[in-house]
């Protein structure tokens, strides 16, 4: 299968570097210093056991025409990241392609193929003007569930913090033979790879955590398992949870875990930070609208009050606006 993956980062390094010693044609869209190192060495991935792997087939290139069409585009990027590549990836499509969106939060196309009340409602949080919705078509779409943690630690090499698990499924729950070759692929190179016939449930059980350990360690500089062995904020992170769990429920979605499941799978992480606070010690935008302003928006079109999501949203964005204006990061150093 001819897979591009755009976004060659912590997530797209690890499927990518897995795709291509499995034998995939693996083309990586990279710039930089990432791009010149995959052009060199292909990619290396370092395990949680501390054992290396090599992918010295993986390509690298900057222009997507330069790729061509592909049988899959996997798009690992953040979700605010994704409107700056619109001009150019089309490039990677052919009549077939396949668009593969392993981001996290609430996706633009959550209200495609729905149905009932809210079929094709537009969400302004994460697509504002439908920019996103006008440049890929709804039929390329196969939504995904990504598990891993996993972090860049310099150009060209990932570690793997834990997890394989790439739940994927068709926006109208159906197993076509075209997820099902994805699906192959997948686990073909090791992952696991289920096909859900509900995806937009999946969704939310991983953004369930997301929505509200992800602000609350930006705003704490916590690992998960700080936050959720410090009674307050686990207990800040429940009653987000709780407010969410509402509002997908009004959307028609049943959570097939429970509430204190999903925070003990959290603090089973261990002392890992959250991506919205590796961004914050990096000086990267958060990814906050796809995380959290997407609930809210949510909450608002189903009628559903989040006092809490709202109280936490606002004081990370002004979090956001602060590290933007003053073009800075925040870290926690020791003193002296």
């Amino acid at each position: 299968m001819k897979i591009a993956v755009v976004g060659a980062g912590a997530i797209g390094g690890y499927l990518g570097a897995k795709l291509a010693m499995a034998g995939e044609d693996v083309t990586f869209i990279a710039r930089n210093r990432n791009l010149e190192a995959i052009r060199a060495n292909g990619f290396r991935l370092i395990l949680e056991d501390g054992t290396e792997e090599h992918a010295p087939t993986a390509k690298a290139v900057q222009s997507m025409a330069e790729a061509g069409p592909q049988d899959a585009v996997l798009l690992t990027l953040k979700a605010h990241q994704v409107r700056d590549v619109l001009p150019d990836l089309r490039a990677l499509f052919g009549p077939q392609t396949m668009v593969v969106t392993m981001i996290n939060g609430i996706p633009w196309w959550y209200f495609h193929k729905l149905g009932g009340a809210y079929e094709g409602r537009q969400l302004e949080s994460v697509d504002p003007g439908g920019l996103i919705d006008t440049h890929i078509e709804r039929e390329r779409l196969i939504g995904s569930v990504v598990y891993p943690a996993s972090e860049l630690v310099e150009p060209g090499v990932v570690r793997v913090i834990e997890g394989n698990r790439f739940t994927l499924g068709e926006l109208d729950g159906e197993r076509t033979p075209r997820i099902e070759a994805l699906s192959q692929a997948l686990m073909r190179a090791g992952f696991k790879a289920p096909v859900s016939r509900d995806i937009r449930s999946e969704l939310w059980i991983k953004l369930w955590g997301n929505l509200s350990f992800n602000p609350i360690s930006a705003l704490t500089h916590a690992t998960l398992e700080q936050i959720c062995r410090f009674e307050p904020t686990r207990a800040l992170a429940a009653a987000m949870m709780r407010e969410a769990q509402t509002v997908a429920e009004a959307l028609g979605v049943r959570f097939k875990i429970s509430l204190e499941q999903r925070i003990a799978g959290a603090e089973a992480v261990g002392a890992h930070k959250t991506s919205m606070l590796q961004d914050v010690e990096q000086g990267r935008a958060l990814e906050l609208e796809a995380l959290v302003g997407s609930v809210v928006e949510l909450g608002r079109i189903t009628g559903t009050p989040t006092p809490t999501i709202e109280a936490i949203y606002a004081t990370t964005r002004l979090l956001a606006q602060s590290l933007a204006t003053q073009r800075g990061r925040l870290q926690l150093q020791p003193l002296g």
